[in-house]
């Protein structure tokens, strides 16, 4: 899967336009639901990746595109969840992910990516 933040959010993959946050469960690409982790926004400035979400946690490995700025929080639970389950994080700001993405041809990606900050 060929993967690019175009511009401040705005999101390519494989050549179709998103324009809001994407969780990317072997290669199946679905709408970041952000709303199970809005109750923590006030203690983090800003909605971060929680375990209240739908996570997808198919593979070895789950990249965590961080925002252009890479601002994303992501909540010590999602670590001690992969920990938990054998899954390796990799979180890094969205570009960056994205490059790592377009480089992996393992069957088993699964990513979630933040398309603002």
């Amino acid at each position: 899967m060929k993967a690019r933040l175009a511009s401040f959010g705005r999101l390519e993959l494989d050549g179709e336009e998103f324009d809001h946050d994407v969780v990317i469960d072997r290669w199946a690409v679905r709408r970041r639901k952000k709303g199970p982790s809005k109750p923590y926004r006030s203690t983090f400035g800003h909605t971060p990746l929680s375990v209240d979400e739908k996570i997808p946690w198919t593979g070895r490995r789950l990249i965590v595109g961080t925002g252009a700025d890479g601002q994303l929080p992501v909540m010590d639970e999602i670590y001690a969840e992969a920990k938990r389950r054998g899954v390796k994080i990799v979180s890094l700001p969205t570009p960056e992910a994205c490059v790592l993405i377009s480089n992996t041809a393992d069957e088993d990606v699964a990513a979630i990516l933040h398309v603002t900050c």
